[in-house]
């Protein structure tokens, strides 16, 4: 198994040398690539990073939660994941702290945690990722990804609260 890196590797080198491509200048053009969009994007990281920094350190997530708990009392939400439910859309990193601080509070084998690590893993870091891969690339307008992004994330929370409620209790 180790051996399954170095020889993609190996094989790559191989193949563009085959082809007649200069591997190394190709691979030197292609970090200095990565290096002009990480450039590009490091603003929208920067900002993005610090507006959920002060989204929890604030308390403004724990005000999100209090004003939303009638409605996920309504819809049968657990109380515990509705910060994870948050967090998840604005930051990867943020949302692992906030599952982690959910694990110690229930334990990783009860019903909560599991709903909540089914929702940390089947959800994405919506705005997190529209931030990168469109700032990246200069997109502004992003038009319909927003909201089929934000679809496909309830739908990946009904779906792990229904099917785990379903199967753990």
């Amino acid at each position: 198994m180790s051996i399954v890196i170095p020889f993609i590797i190996l094989f790559i080198l191989t193949y563009g040398y085959a082809r007649g491509v200069t591997v190394y200048d190709a691979f030197i053009e292609g970090a200095r690539e990565g290096m002009d969009i990480t450039l590009k994007i490091f603003p929208y990281i920067v900002a993005m990073l610090l507006a959920v920094g002060m989204l929890r350190a604030s308390g403004g997530l724990s005000l999100i939660a209090f004003i939303m708990k009638p409605i996920t009392f309504a819809l049968k939400i657990p109380e515990e994941i509705l910060p994870l439910i948050i967090m998840k859309p604005l930051s990867g990193s943020g949302s692992l702290g906030v599952l982690a601080d959910i694990l110690k509070k229930v334990g990783p084998d009860s019903l909560i945690g599991i709903i909540a690590s089914t929702i940390m893993s089947s959800t994405e870091t919506i705005f997190y990722t529209i931030t990168v891969y469109f700032g990246s690339i200069g997109i502004k307008n992003i038009r319909h990804t927003l909201w089929a992004a934000i679809i496909a994330d309830i739908a990946g929370i009904i779906a792990a609260i229904a099917i785990c409620s379903r199967m753990f209790q």
